[in-house]
């Protein structure tokens, strides 16, 4: 809520261990984290700065939505986020996701593999990005 003046970490050792014990699978905000070398490891925490002070951190709603650096995420949302930002996942999507995926990591080997053999040069590259494009469209 005090964004962008944030000073005060709520994500820390403790309370991402006890939300972990919960069955939270990791954390976005855009508020402050700290203890980084003592979280669990296994609880990805993306925030919106590191700091090393408590403040006057308290929780003020459960369950309701929220936004986030401008992402809004509600209850129930598929949140997808690593080093490079979060995104909510359509509903609609879902299902056919994990298809996408594959399809996604499919078509990148046709560039990568060639790439990362010996004699790569611009006529297997040439090579390798016509079978990438007719394998994307």
């Amino acid at each position: 809520m005090d964004y962008p003046h944030c000073v005060g970490a709520f994500w820390g050792e403790i309370n991402a261990t006890v939300h972990r014990g919960l069955g939270l699978c990791g954390v976005l905000t855009n508020g402050v984290m700290r203890d980084l070398g003592d979280v669990p490891e296994d609880f990805p925490m993306i925030a919106g700065s590191v700091g090393p002070s408590h403040a006057f951190v308290h929780v003020e709603a459960i369950g309701v939505p929220v936004s986030v650096f401008g992402l809004t995420v509600a209850p129930g949302d598929l949140v997808h986020a690593d080093r490079h930002g979060a995104v909510v996942v359509p509903p609609d999507i879902i299902p056919v996701l994990a298809a996408a995926i594959e399809k996604l990591r499919a078509t990148e080997r046709l560039i990568l593999e060639p790439a990362r053999q010996q004699g790569f040069d611009l006529a297997k590259f040439e090579e390798a990005w016509a079978r990438f494009e007719a394998a994307r469209t």
